[in-house]
């Protein structure tokens, strides 16, 4: 592994400045990086980016854009080899390269440029050597990276040969997908939820989903997506992963994946060759990527360590602790070392035939192969490596165990899936399922195949350079001592009287002039010192030191010795009563007791010496001051700043007009005197007459603006400091800070660090002593309460050893509290230490961040001057930023649901990334961070990505686990199979339980966001996502492999199939899914969702099954019945059960499809249009087999009833299916094929009823002939006495008494055996067949007997045949009735009426009015009372379509036709004149003599000329006439009531004369006009309707009447039949 650094300096374009806003893009290796938009023709960008390589014979791609409205432009590109490229640990001046326009690609890669630009860019390219060592190990180092990338290049394999390998399932803590880009943008495949906006790249870190390089082989057992699209390959036995893990505590967070492989040869691949194994930040020593997986196997003198590959992620931090890593290894390195005491067990050695391939993220190495008994030999001499370095060689070889990959089967066919058996039905689906357990799935506690991550980030991250550096371990044990034997926090006070100066005297704290004529301040009766009252809390030196400095510098030795014998005892009380501490001191330094002792005396002796032999040099340089008071008029200052320490007092120039002064000035000191303190006071300077005055008066004649006081003895090294000022009196006013350099120089202690780095060596020292040694790892949190509880480090005797040194060397607070920071953050994963680490960051923040009237220098100046260092915390947080991304992306493993302590843990983890957050806004003030919700969003998706990932590849056997089943299966079939399907539930149960667990588990946690952040709602989302693409393409592959079957190996393959109701269950327990967890979220309101969609294929190929299962359960049904004679169900009910049976089926499998709550109308109309079709065909084969067998079941007495009574049934459980349906929100579609099913059903019914009536006939025949026989025997008058009316309403009664007994019977009946609908539909079968055969049995001549009507025609025709026309007339069936006859028939009808009314409970008086059958045996009734004129007249007018020769002529008459009416009298004369006959068509073998008849039809014409004929022309067949009639009407009527009939016949001698063809002309058309001439066309016969034939009929019956049977005759005459014909 290569860390390539790639510093984007500038740029020169040719063009005008103004078009270029242009960025870079680096892309290397499937990484993309960008630069901010920079405007301008020469642009400078000068931003770093660092990328970890692993493939040297690829290329970088370096890209211009230039920004547009809506696209970008490429200005230029340049690609640079990797192999090219130096390697250097400095920064060069760059080289500059022409951008060239096209790009060569080879192999899909890009290999060069091409075509030159005019255009140019500066790059410094860089690969930096590994970590900071030595220069004669570096060169070792280059020679064997140069020879592993020979080797790379000469043994890489194929893509096809990587594709036919299978990485292990992994878990859910392996499948965060990290990059890390020098905070640089990543783009290798962008996460559309990440909130980094492309233009930042200052603190960039992103999560990247990123997809597996190209030459990475995806194709697992249960890859998700992939699992449709590519050959199912036997999975690796879940046994292979191991489950435990172990710690090293000497390896600071170093974790290793330890497997125990049963095969004997292994192909040793980079957990990183894949996306889910990307680095997400610096990795060293102890990569924070890596977790623990050591499994203990014992195994009988089986253990031994083994090589494996190796890799350095690093990317711009490394160890510099002396503990050195390493980039590239020899490809046949060989370390040992002895066993480790704290590991629990070591993996199994194996044998391995490594093929080198560089892969994504480290360079393979061949490892050598050990037998059995073999060992690692000794280090080699030679080897630059130091002992320490060979141990950490060892450990991390050991942690980078990589994950193996085995041979695909090779089979490239489709997975068999499909199962056996036949298609399913109604039954067996569950239609409510409910998947959720009332325990989360225990996938961290029991299952999980990796261990949680140890506690925190790698030394890499906060580096504890000190833990190794022994010289100044050795000094800080010596300061810490002295600090604390004799501690400022236990100094003697001060001894203070009222004192009265004699001479002028100043302050020694503020060097004010002690006012006064008496009693002007306050002495120390001990040291002297003299102050203000005010002033003299603020005095911090310890008495008894300041008094004995004071005697031995004035020659008082008794004094001294005094005094030093005071501070002896002083110092002696402290060890006694302190023991402890200064145990812990030399534990934490690992001195022995001996030194310890010697060192103890050294150091009291140095305590008692004092300032007597110590003295520095002090350099202090005035930069600036920000946020100075206005003292002036024009509210500005002219400040100036005098620099005193001891009584050297130095000043600097004045800046005039300027609350913001840069000064720059540097002053040289020498002090003599530990207890000293440098003074720096800002003042105003002024020169008027008033500062004038005052500087007679006073020392001070210009205006304070504020001081800053420092103790000398806090001072080390070199300092660049940024001093509040303060108040020197309560009236001053003061704000601002000024900026400081200070460099000390103390005798003897030249070449010692600075204060505050000894302070850090301790605290580090101190840290790593309490934590790894004392604690095992585990991190002690002390029990503090109240404000300053966060300045709290350690337990009472660490807490007052750091406070001690930092109050005796003057480090601040706020730098203790970062140092401990950086400590911690080694160690964030333990328990408890997010929460300290959030509060300390927090009062960091607000440290920097909150700004007062005091002190308004902006927050990132004052961060920027923090003596912790700027660049050292901002890398820190932007390190462990990353960190904890890649901690919560695994939070399930890493804070398990099962943990009350975890789950705080992460609610304080992600508090402390909301902090990060807030010290990037308010003290970097970077302007726009990731948001810490996005961020957390972010991880949460990836933990939950992975999540899904890892039980979709486990699926069998988390589900065993969990339900603590035994099932074994095998490897191929654990995994999606269409043969059976019992893989998705198991799935859809999993889904769940993560739901649940993060609903009711993790979304209480993680509530800092409530409005932007849901755990619970997240996990639904993206579990839904990837569960859906997963469904998704099963069940298309399902349709696919189905419908392939069918088509290629025949229809006895789809039995093989797995059930539709398989399919139908899953589609509830998806639905169920949905409908629990989905449907409510925010992304899918208002969307239809898609999973209908999916199951649609499937859910139709139910319903077609379900339509041959409806049907035989409907012909099964039927047969049932008809064995039980189709029997009354209940009492109540008028059905039988076969009605019950059928409908109890399809709402059966309606409700199926009902409870699918199908969300997509289109497809839920797609549903209910089949579902109709198979109501339609079940509904109308019950119709059919009912009606095929009607008839035979009406002899039957209930039997025809109860069935028809099914079939009303039928049409009302249809009409509430079809608002089950929906109604009037039914698709239209289906809506109306219901509709026309009711239709159809309603048409089967009445032709039932009709069947049923009809079946009547004969018995109602024979009861109508008795009426006939009754009705007969009346006689007497019609007129309308009372006496009368009384005869025929008996005689009515005496009529109806056969019909009555008959209905009686069979009607009550019917009334109890038949449903309303049914009876009324009976009643009018009844009603119809009573009246017709009334109508043809007793009012009208029957029209079928060919004793009655036909032959009156037959007679009529033939004059010579009236004595057979007699015996008709009197037969009983045609003979006329009497008006009394007719009276009786009226009240009968009446009373029949009355009777099918029944009150209400029949037929309608309205039906029965309007019948036509009553309405036109009425009309015949009143027919009979009518003469033979007005008969005919009602028939000429009622019969207006006569003639119909119009259509089928046989031939044409032409006529001329005046009416003349007298204008006195009123009578009429009709001339009609026959011209001529055409076209006649008549076949005769003998003398053809045609003539024509015209016959004046109408009323009133008994005593007039009736017909005249003309002669006849022989063998003419277009004869003509030109004869003339005249015709006399009288004035009775007018020309409407009289028609003309034209009949053209065959002159016949000895007989009848032969119709040629009939016209009617009626004179109603000549009225008008007064004349007509015209052809008429001649028909066969006379066309009448209804009204005619009844008039023919009654007419028929008037034998006497000449006229009557004239007209009859007239009437009825046809064409005659053709000779030959």
């Amino acid at each position: 592994m290569s860390l390539l650094c790639v510093r984007v300096k500038r740029a020169k374009f040719q063009g005008s400045p103004d078009k270029f806003n242009t960025y870079v893009t680096l892309k290397v290796q499937n990484v993309k990086s960008t630069t901010v938009a920079v405007r301008g023709d020469e642009p400078s960008w000068e931003q770093d980016f660092m990328f970890e390589i692993s493939r040297l014979d690829l290329g970088l791609s370096v890209e211009v854009w230039n920004k547009g409205l809506i696209w970008d432009t490429m200005v230029g590109t340049v690609w640079i080899a990797l192999k090219t490229i130096r390697q250097s640990d400095e920064e060069g001046p760059g080289e500059w390269s022409t951008l060239e326009a096209e790009t060569l690609m080879k192999d899909d890669e890009i290999c060069g440029t091409k075509n030159p630009t005019p255009h140019k860019i500066l790059l410094d390219t860089r690969f930096e050597l590994p970590f900071d060592i030595p220069e004669e190990e570096a060169r070792y180092w280059t020679y064997k990276l140069e020879q592993i990338n020979v080797l790379g290049a000469d043994s890489e394999y194929s893509i096809q040969e990587e594709s036919q390998r299978k990485p292990l399932p992994s878990a859910a803590a392996q499948c965060c997908y990290w990059t890390y880009l020098g905070w640089g943008e990543q783009q290798t495949f962008e996460d559309p939820d990440s909130a980094v906006d492309d233009r930042d790249s200052d603190y960039r870190s992103e999560t990247s989903n990123s997809i597996p390089p190209p030459y990475h082989s995806t194709s697992q057992p249960n890859a998700s997506v992939h699992q449709f699209l590519v050959p199912v390959p036997v999975r690796l036995p879940q046994q292979l992963l191991l489950q435990s893990s172990s710690r090293d505590s000497c390896n600071d967070s170093m974790q290793s994946y330890d497997y125990d492989l049963d095969y004997p040869e292994r192909q040793a691949l980079s957990p990183t060759s894949s996306s889910r194994y990307d680095s997400s930040c610096n990795v060293s020593q102890g990569s924070s990527q890596l977790s623990e997986l050591d499994q203990c196997h014992e195994q009988d003198d089986d253990r031994r360590e083994k090589d494996s590959i190796h890799s350095c992620h690093s990317s711009g931090s490394f160890s510099r602790d002396g503990q050195a890593g390493f980039g590239e290894q020899d490809k046949a390195l060989e370390v040992t070392g002895e066993e480790e005491k704290g590991r629990t067990c070591e993996p199994k050695e194996m044998k391995e035939d490594v093929t080198t391939h560089p892969t994504p993220d480290l360079v393979l190495h061949q490892v050598h192969l050990l037998g059995p008994k073999e060992s690692f030999p000794k280090e080699n001499a030679s080897s630059p490596f130091t002992q320490a370095r060979a141990h950490w060689i060892r450990a991390v070889t050991k942690v980078r165990l990589q994950l193996q990959e085995i041979p695909d089967d090779g089979n490239s066919s489709l997975p068999q899936w499909l199962p056996e058996g036949p298609a399913g039905g109604l039954y067996g689906i569950d239609s409510m399922p409910d998947l959720r357990r009332k325990k989360p799935l225990p996938l961290v506690s029991d299952l999980s195949l990796v261990q949680s991550r140890k506690a925190g980030i790698t030394s890499a991250m906060a580096t504890r350079t000190s833990l190794k550096d022994e010289e100044l371990k050795s000094h800080v044990y010596k300061k810490t001592l002295q600090a604390l034997i004799y501690p400022i926090s236990c100094t003697t006070p001060h001894n203070f009287e009222v004192w009265t100066a004699t001479t002028p005297t100043y302050c020694y704290e503020c060097e004010g002039l002690l006012w006064g004529i008496a009693r002007q301040g306050m002495r120390c009766s001990e040291c002297g010192v003299k102050c203000h009252e005010k002033c003299q809390d603020l005095l911090n030196a310890d008495c008894l030191q300041r008094a004995a400095e004071k005697s031995s510098k004035h020659g008082a030795e008794d004094r001294t010795q005094n005094i030093i014998m005071a501070m002896k005892d002083r110092m002696k009380i402290r060890e006694r009563n302190k023991p402890e501490i200064f145990e812990v001191i030399r534990d934490v330094f690992s001195v022995n007791k001996v030194a310890h002792v010697q060192q103890m005396k050294t150091v009291k002796q140095s305590v008692l010496d004092g300032t007597s032999k110590w003295s520095a040099k002090i350099t202090i340089t005035v930069l600036c001051a920000q946020g100075l008071q206005a003292k002036d008029k024009t509210g500005s200052s002219d400040p100036y700043v005098t620099v005193q320490v001891g009584k050297t007092k130095k000043r600097t120039k004045t800046i005039f007009g300027n609350l913001n002064p840069v000064w720059e000035e540097k002053f040289h000191f020498e002090c003599h005197n530990s207890s000293d303190r440098i003074k720096v006071r800002v003042w105003d300077e002024d020169d008027d007459i008033k500062s004038r005055v005052k500087q007679r008066l006073k020392r001070e004649s210009d205006d304070f603006l504020g001081q800053t006081i420092i103790e000398v003895r806090t001072l080390s090294g070199e300092m660049d400091v940024w001093y509040n000022l303060e108040k020197r009196t309560d009236k001053s006013a003061v704000s601002g800070a000024i900026r400081l350099q200070i460099s000390v120089e103390i005798k003897g202690e030249e070449k010692v660090a600075p204060y505050h780095v000894q302070y850090t060596c301790l605290h580090e020292n101190l840290f790593h002593y309490l934590t790894d040694i004392q604690g095992s790892g585990g991190v002690r949190i002390p029990e503090a309460r109240g404000d300053d509880a966060w300045k709290v480090y350690f337990e009472e005797t660490a807490q007052e050893i750091v406070d001690e040194f930092a109050m005796r060397y003057g480090i601040e607070s706020i730098y203790q509290a970062m140092t401990h920071f950086a400590c911690l953050s080694s160690k964030y994963m333990c328990p408890g230490v997010p929460a300290v680490m959030s509060t300390l960051l927090a009062n960091i923040n607000a440290y920097y961040a909150h700004i007062t009237a005091s002190t308004n220098v902006s927050a990132s100046d004052r961060f920027a001057a923090s003596n912790f260092g700027k660049e050292r915390f901002v890398k820190l947080l932007d390190q462990l930023h990353n960190s904890l991304r890649i901690d919560l992306s695994t939070y399930r493993n890493n804070f398990p649901a099962g943990s009350p302590e975890r789950l705080q843990d992460l609610k304080s983890t992600v508090d402390l990334l909301t902090s990060i957050t807030f010290f990037r806004m308010k003290v970097q003030e970077l302007q726009s961070p990731p948001r810490a919700s996005q961020v957390v969003k972010d991880c949460v998706k990836a933990c939950l990505n992975s999540t899904y990932e890892y039980i979709f590849n486990n699926c069998h056997d988390l589900y065993s686990h969990q339900y603590q089943l035994k099932q074994e299966l095998p490897a191929e079939e654990q995994g999606p199979s269409i043969q059976n399907l019992d893989f998705w539930p198991k799935l859809i149960t999993l889904v769940v339980s993560i739901i649940e667990e993060d609903k009711n588990s993790y979304t209480l946690v993680l509530n800092q966001f409530p409005q932007e952040l849901n755990v619970g709602k997240v996990s639904a989302e993206v579990m839904w996502q990837l569960f859906a693409q997963d469904m998704k393409y099963a069940l298309e592959a399902s349709t696919v492999i189905r419908i392939r079957k069918v088509l290629f190996q025949g229809e006895h393959e789809k039995d093989r199939l797995c059930k539709s109701a398989d399919y139908m269950n899953l589609h509830f327990k998806v639905k169920w899914l949905h409908n629990e967890y989905v449907q409510d979220l925010p992304t899918f309101q208002g969307q239809v969702p898609e999973y209908p969609a999916w199951f649609e294929q499937f859910v139709l190929q139910w319903l077609d099954e379900n339509e041959d299962v409806s049907l035989e359960f409907l012909r099964g049904a039927l047969e049932r019945d008809k064995k039980d004679g189709f029997q009354q169900t209940s009492e109540h009910a008028l059905f039988s059960c076969s009605v019950v049976d059928v409908f109890t089926q399809l709402n059966q499998s309606f409700e199926i499809i009902r409870k699918l709550e199908c969300p997509d109308p289109n497809i839920l109309a797609h549903y209910m249009r089949r579902f109709a079709k198979t109501i339609g065909k079940v509904l109308m084969q019950y119709a059919e087999i009912v009606s095929k067998n009607f008839l035979a079941y009406c002899t039957k007495e209930k039997m025809p009833c109860i069935l028809m009574n099914n079939m009303q049934q039928l049409r009302v459980q249809l009409e509430k299916m079809f608002e089950a349906m929906g109604g009037k929100e039914l698709d239209p579609e289906a809506a109306d094929s219901l509709k026309e099913l009711q239709v159809k059903l309603n048409t089967v019914l009445d032709e039932l009823s009709m069947v049923f009536g009809n079946s009547f006939q004969v018995r109602i025949d024979e009861c109508v002939r008795q009426m006939a026989d009754i009705l007969g025997q009346v006689r007497g008058p019609g007129n309308a006495s009372p006496n009368a009316r009384a005869s025929v309403a008996q005689d009515a009664d005496s009529v109806l008494r056969p019909l009555m007994d008959f209905l009686d019977g069979n009607l009550t009946l019917f009334a109890t055996v038949c449903e309303k609908t049914v009876l009324k539909r009976v009643l009018k079968e009844l009603w119809r067949v009573v009246m017709t055969t009334m109508e043809r049995m007793i009012v009208l001549p029957p029209l079928t007997d060919q004793t009655g009507a036909q032959l009156i025609f037959t007679a009529a025709k033939e004059l010579s045949h009236l004595s057979k026309l007699k015996d008709h007339m009197v037969r009983e069936e045609t003979r006329s009735l009497t008006p009394k006859q007719c009276a009786v028939l009226d009240i009968a009808l009446d009373t029949i009426k009355q009777y099918f009314h029944a009150g209400g409970n029949g037929l309608k008086k309205t039906f029965l009015e309007k019948s036509p059958d009553l309405q036109s045996l009425r009309y015949a009734l009143s027919l009979y009372t009518q003469t033979t004129d007005t008969l005919i007249k009602t028939f000429v007018r009622s019969q207006t379509a006569q003639g119909s020769g119009v259509d089928d002529p046989v031939g044409e008459v032409s006529i001329q036709v005046d009416l003349f009416t007298h204008p006195g009298t009123g009578e009429h004369k009709v001339t009609v004149k026959v011209v001529a006959a055409n076209d006649l068509k008549w076949q005769t073998a003998s003398m053809f003599r045609p003539f024509v008849e015209v016959t004046m039809v109408g009323p009133h014409q008994s005593d007039k000329k009736r017909k005249f004929t003309t002669k006849s022309k022989s063998n003419n067949w277009a004869p003509k006439y030109n004869e003339t009639f005249h015709f006399l009407l009288g004035n009775e009527e007018g020309p409407e009531t009289y028609e003309l009939q034209i009949c053209v016949k065959d002159y016949c001698f000895a007989r009848e004369d032969r119709v040629l063809g009939l016209a009617v002309m009626p004179l109603r058309d000549v009225a008008a006009k007064g004349s007509c001439a015209c052809w008429c066309p001649l028909g066969r016969k006379i066309h009448m309707d209804e009204t005619g034939m009844t008039i023919l009929r009654i007419l028929s019956q008037r034998s006497n009447d000449e006229v009557a049977r004239e007209f009859v005759k007239l009437k009825s005459e046809s064409r005659s039949m053709e000779e030959g014909s």
